[in-house]
């Protein structure tokens, strides 16, 4: 049986280095693991529960929703913002959580990693969107992490899926969250 991970990445920009990151990990994920790339985390609205309707739910947030129940467990990709995590990955985790109580997060397995340009490669964003994917019910990995530092010249000539200590760590991670998957539905 496989193992099915989502990919969420809290970056738009089409060169982000968290995008490349998750490339990476599709790249070197172990036989029996498929992570999936969701693409569309631009499109969804702003949570607002005014329209979390069954009438009026915007299809962008069907959709997310919909890949995110196919899912065993979650990878989450975290730039650094201000210090803090992403509003386009926050608005996920926020859609993800509701209905309340039984969200598509609730108990699954999530591990935090990510780069940035900083010394500490995000680590503070990544704290806080462990804490929001926490609170949403996700079952967090939190001794599990991977924050890169200096992104823009680590990998402005190589790509992290041709870095030999980020394919480690990130194979590390896909191991610890993907055993995790079994432990959960246990």
């Amino acid at each position: 049986m496989s193992v099915r991970i989502l990919a969420l990445v809290g970056s738009l920009r089409a060169g982000s280095h968290n995008r490349q990151l998750a490339e990476a990990a599709i790249k070197h994920a172990p036989e029996g693991v498929e992570i999936d790339l969701y693409e569309g985390l631009a499109d969804v609205p702003f949570y607002n529960e005014d329209i979390d309707t069954e009438a009026g739910l915007p299809a962008a947030a069907a959709k997310l929703r919909e890949a995110a129940a196919g899912a065993d467990a979650f990878l989450l990709f975290s730039p650094e913002y201000n210090g803090t995590i992403p509003a386009v990955l926050k608005n996920a985790i926020d859609w993800l959580s509701r209905p309340y109580g039984v969200g598509a997060l609730s108990g699954k397995p999530v591990a935090v990693v990510g780069t940035a340009f900083g010394q500490f490669g995000g680590v503070w964003a990544q704290d806080e969107t462990r804490k929001a994917a926490g609170i949403a019910g996700a079952a967090v990995l939190e001794d599990v992490k991977l924050s890169i530092p200096g992104s823009v010249t680590r990998f402005a000539e190589t790509h992290p899926a041709d870095d030999t200590e980020v394919v480690t760590g990130l194979t590390q991670v896909i191991e610890q969250l993907t055993a995790q998957t079994g432990s959960v539905a246990a």
